[in-house]
């Protein structure tokens, strides 16, 4: 007869003093989360945790959806925080890299904050529409996005089409956002390439992608100088 394996331990209440409840109630959210999942984190459990009377919590959070949007809100300013400081370290570098600085950031951040991580990928699960600050920070790091693969094909002397220039910034979140999830839900170990690591695999993929991207901004450049050479040419000297 198979033995069912014992249950992790359940995390010991804190006992809650005098401080900032709401910052205490979002770090027991996310600590029960990693230990029971989203889908049996309470608002009560959530005071339980932290200390405190099962009713004193809801003056911050009246549901349990509320709840996740905070712990969703600290999460997204966390991470345009990380985004942030990877692109101000690369700002030596070409467009294209700092571009790619954002993806690596987002990833790195993904596998070091895999609760946080999960919170804000259900979009189901949290109120992002009403929240004051999830839609202003995605657009920040969308915003510099935009600007980085703009200034990247310009630089280089190209030009690319709006619709272009919107589906090779999809397809960048997409690969981002989905190498994050391959992490996070433990695919890799199938994945990963023999004798390397997540990390490693998921870095080079993601490098693989931005040197796609490279070429395609020197094709566009190309592209765009050709005809001006043509042009050029046909008004040299001894050209007819």
């Amino acid at each position: 007869m198979a033995t069912r394996s014992p249950s992790p331990p359940a995390p010991e209440p804190r006992a809650y003093h005098h401080g900032n409840l709401r910052e205490a109630l979002i770090e027991a959210a996310v600590e029960l989360i990693e230990r029971d999942g989203l889908d049996k984190l309470s608002v009560r459990e959530a005071a339980k945790r932290a200390g405190v009377s099962p009713g004193a919590p809801f003056r911050h959070f009246a549901t349990k959806t509320a709840l996740l949007t905070a712990v969703a809100e600290q999460a997204t300013q966390r991470l345009r925080t990380h985004v942030e400081e990877a692109v101000a370290a690369a700002s030596e570098a070409p467009p294209l890299a700092r571009f790619g600085a954002i993806g690596h950031a987002y990833i790195e951040w993904a596998r070091a904050n895999p609760t946080h991580f999960r919170v804000i990928s259900e979009r189901s699960l949290i109120d992002y529409d009403d929240s004051p600050t999830l839609r202003s920070d995605n657009e920040k790091i969308r915003t510099q996005m935009r600007k980085l693969f703009d200034e990247a094909f310009a630089q280089g002397g190209g030009t690319t089409n709006a619709a272009d220039a919107a589906h090779a910034q999809i397809a960048a979140r997409a690969l981002v956002y989905g190498l994050a999830r391959m992490a996070v839900d433990g695919h890799f170990p199938e994945w990963s390439l023999s004798r390397q690591s997540t990390a490693k695999t998921m870095a080079g993929t993601l490098d693989f992608f931005m040197s796609l991207l490279a070429g395609a901004a020197e094709s566009s450049a190309e592209t765009t100088a050709s005809p001006q050479k043509k042009k050029a040419e046909s008004r040299a000297p001894g050209k007819s």
